[in-house]
């Protein structure tokens, strides 16, 4: 049984057992993830896609340790000019091992996190939504028009307050 899962923004076939090696998580040595972005499992030749995931699939895992990558060398040269510029980089990393693939749903401790979760939001006061405020009519023409007479004034120019009312609407 093999499945292709999401696991740090990469995709990954793992199969039970199996090591891998990902970007560095943040949690602890020898803590138990689950990922439950699960794309394509296959169970023995019955094959289950997701669109994109798969429902109640999940990937559990256990971190192995935490390490750094081979260094990679960043070269940089512009020739004829005397400009060399070499660094390295080494890629923070964390080793997984493939505990378990589960197509059926999550575990059952899971469950009742998510019941406690699921009272707790019942006991919680429901929350109406805001309204927006809509101004009226009157209140937005009015506006305009006081507007128009600062902008009237400033240029000591005579204003139409018709012409105004007229143009808004």
């Amino acid at each position: 049984m093999y499945a292709i899962v999401e696991i740090a923004g990469q995709q990954f076939k793992v199969a039970k057992d199996q090591k891998i090696y990902v970007n560095r998580l943040a949690e602890d040595e020898g803590a138990q993830v689950s990922f439950d972005k699960v794309l394509l499992a296959d169970d023995g030749g019955n094959v289950t896609l997701g669109a994109p995931a798969i429902d109640g699939a999940l990937v559990g895992a256990k971190v192995v340790k935490h390490l750094r990558g081979d260094k990679v060398i960043v070269f940089k040269k512009k020739r004829r000019k005397g400009y060399k510029k070499k660094n390295g980089h080494r890629q923070w990393l964390t080793q997984l091992e493939i505990v378990d693939i589960s197509l059926s749903g999550k575990k059952k401790e899971s469950k009742k996190e998510d019941s406690k979760k699921t009272e707790a939001a019942k006991d919680a006061p429901v929350k109406e939504e805001a309204k927006p405020k809509a101004k009226k009519e009157k209140e937005v023409s009015e506006n305009l028009v006081t507007r128009a007479e600062q902008r009237a004034e400033a240029d000591h120019l005579e204003l139409d307050v018709d012409k105004v009312l007229h143009s808004i609407g």
